[in-house]
C-alpha cells in the first residue's frame, strides 16, 4: 500500500471535517454580524444592566460564552471572536463569564454613554462601612436567580466575619424580604444566627408588584435549607406561593409592615431604628432594592389619584383609556396586559426613539398589539400635563390632548442615595466598569 494512498485514507476525512467546521463558523459569523447590524440600525445598543465586555486579545473564539447564555443570541462569534451582538437582550445572568476558559469576559455596569449609580460593594458584599452589607437589586443585581445567590453568599460572608465572643446583640438585621433578603433570611437560620428580617410591605419585595402571570424565574436556583429549586410554572404567583410555603415550613420570622427610619453606629455594631422599635446588631444586610422610590415625571396633575407607578392587576383597567409611560420591560408588559383586556384603549408614551431597555419578546408583543390597533405607540414623546379626564403629550414640539381615565408611570426607581449616605455608604457612578 503506497504512502500516497495512506495519506488519502487517513487525512481526507480530517480535511473534510475541518472544511465543514470552517463553513459552519463562517455561517455563524455571518448570522451574528447580521443580528448586530440590525440591532445597531434599530438603536438597540445599550445593555439594560449588568453585562459582559469581551477582551478580543484573550478570546479564543471557542463559543463557550454564546452556548452558556440562556437568553439566546446575546453573544455571537464574528470573525472568530466573541461579540455582544444584541446588547439589549442581556439581563445579567453572568453565565458567559463563568463559561469563558481564558477569563476574557468581565461583567460591568453602565456604558461610556450611560452611567449607572451603584453603591460600593466589595467581593464579600461588604460596603465601605465595616459591618454593612448589600445584596441583590440595590447593588445592581436585579435578576431573581442572581439575587437569591447573592443573599446566600452575603450571609456566608457575614457569618465568617462575626466575632467569636457572644454578645446581647442580634447577629444580623436583614432589611428587605425580596429574593436576596429572603434567601439571606433562610441562610441565617441555616447557620444558626440570631437574625431579624424587616420588610415594609410583603414577602417578595419588588416581585410581589410584578404584573399578574409574569414569568420570573426560568433557571434552577439553590435556596438555603431547601436546596435546588426548579419551578414547573415560573410565574410570579407560583413563585410567591412557593416562597410562602417555604416561610411556613422553615419557621423563619419576618417583621412585615415595618420600615427602617435610621441606622446609627454604636460600640459593637449598629442600632437599627424602625417604625416599630429598635434593634442592636453586629451586622446589617441591605436587600431593599432600587425601586422603593418611583421616579416621577414632575408634571402638573401627577398627584391625581388616577396616577400610579406600577400595574398589578390588568383587569381593573377593562374598558378604560390608559396611558402607560416608559420604555422598559415593566412599561411594555403593563401596556400589553391592559391592551388585551376587553374594551381598553392604551397609549404607550416613551421619550426615546426605540425601546432599547426592553426584551425582544416584549417589544414584539407590543408591536403586534399596535399593528392590531390595540395600542397606540408614541415614541419621542413626553407627558406635559395630566387632568382628571385627559392627558397632554408633546412630540416634536407639538402638544396634543387625549381622553384618559388612568395613568401608569413606569419610569423606574430612584436609588435611595440619601439613606445610603446617611449611613456612610459610598455611591459611585459606573460607566462600563466592573
Amino acid at each position: 500500500m503506497s504512502n500516497d494512498f495512506l495519506i488519502i485514507v487517513y487525512f481526507l476525512p480530517l480535511a473534510l471535517v475541518f472544511a465543514i467546521y470552517i463553513m459552519l463558523r463562517r455561517r455563524a459569523s455571518k448570522k451574528a454580524s447580521a443580528i448586530h447590524a440590525a440591532a445597531t440600525e434599530a438603536g438597540l445598543v445599550e445593555p439594560p444592566s449588568l453585562h459582559p465586555i469581551i477582551d478580543p486579545s484573550a478570546c479564543l473564539g471557542c463559543g463557550a460564552c454564546a452556548s452558556a447564555c440562556p437568553e439566546g443570541n446575546v453573544i455571537g462569534l464574528i470573525k472568530g471572536k466573541a461579540f455582544l451582538v444584541e446588547p439589549t437582550h442581556c439581563i445579567g445572568h453572568g453565565a458567559c463569564a463563568k463559561a469563558c476558559p481564558t477569563r476574557a469576559i468581565t461583567l460591568v455596569f453602565g456604558t461610556e454613554q450611560r452611567g449607572v449609580d451603584i453603591p460600593f460593594v466589595g467581593a464579600d458584599f461588604q460596603t465601605n462601612v465595616p459591618g454593612i452589607y448589600i445584596a441583590g437589586e440595590l447593588g445592581g443585581m436585579g435578576l431573581i436567580r442572581n439575587a437569591i445567590e447573592q443573599g446566600r453568599q452575603a450571609m456566608d460572608a457575614i457569618r465568617t466575619s462575626l466575632p467569636n465572643t457572644k454578645s446581647n446583640y442580634i447577629d444580623v438585621v436583614i432589611v428587605g424580604a425580596g429574593p436576596a433578603g429572603f434567601s439571606a433570611t433562610l441562610a441565617a437560620k441555616h447557620h444558626g444566627l440570631k437574625s431579624v428580617t424587616i420588610e415594609q410591605e410583603s414577602l417578595g419585595g419588588t416581585v410581589a408588584h410584578y404584573p399578574r402571570g409574569k414569568l420570573v424565574m426560568t433557571q434552577p436556583v439553590d435556596l438555603p435549607i431547601i436546596g435546588k429549586v426548579k419551578l414547573k410554572d415560573p410565574s410570579k404567583e407560583h413563585l410567591l406561593e412557593f416562597w410562602q410555603s417555604v416561610e411556613q415550613e422553615s419557621g423563619v420570622s419576618i417583621q412585615y409592615g415595618e420600615r427602617v427610619t435610621e441606622v446609627a453606629p454604636i460600640d459593637s455594631g449598629f442600632e437599627v431604628k424602625t417604625t416599630k422599635g429598635a434593634y442592636k446588631t453586629e451586622a446589617l444586610l441591605l436587600a431593599i432594592g432600587r425601586r422603593g422610590t418611583p421616579r416621577k415625571l414632575g408634571v402638573p396633575g401627577e398627584g391625581l389619584s388616577k396616577v400610579v407607578y406600577r400595574m398589578v392587576d390588568p383587569e381593573q383597567y377593562t374598558g378604560k383609556r390608559v396611558l402607560v409611560v416608559g420604555g422598559g420591560d415593566s412599561a411594555l408588559e403593563a401596556a400589553a396586559e391592559i391592551a388585551e383586556q376587553p374594551g381598553s384603549k392604551v397609549i404607550l408614551s416613551y421619550r426615546s426613539e426605540t425601546f432599547s431597555r426592553a426584551r425582544q419578546r416584549n417589544r414584539e408583543r407590543v408591536d403586534k398589539l399596535a399593528a392590531d390597533g390595540a395600542i397606540t405607540i408614541v415614541m419621542k414623546s413626553e407627558v406635559r400635563a395630566i387632568a382628571p379626564d385627559h392627558i397632554v403629550l408633546e412630540k416634536n414640539g407639538v402638544r396634543k390632548k387625549a381622553l384618559n381615565d388612568d395613568v401608569i408611570i413606569c419610569a423606574g426607581g430612584i436609588l435611595p442615595t440619601a439613606f445610603l449616605q446617611s449611613v456612610g455608604v459610598e455611591v459611585e457612578t459606573k460607566f462600563g466598569v466592573a
